[in-house]
């Protein structure tokens, strides 16, 4: 369960998106994504395979 206190005085704007970033953190919403259809183990490590390339390219660009 997820606990944000409110100080006295803060505005509930604040609060809220302290609320939506730790709801986020949880990645619950990703998890009920990625479960909605069944991905082949291949196609996942194709995926992670094109993303790690991917990452190191930005890497190695920034360099």
């Amino acid at each position: 369960m997820i606990i944000v206190p409110v100080k006295e005085g803060e505005n509930i704007d604040r609060a809220l998106k302290k609320f939506k970033r730790k709801f986020e953190k949880t990645g619950v919403i990703r998890e009920l994504r990625a479960r909605q259809a069944f991905v082949k183990p291949s196609v996942r490590r194709r995926e992670e395979v094109k993303k790690a390339i991917y990452v190191q390219q930005m890497q190695r660009e920034e360099e």
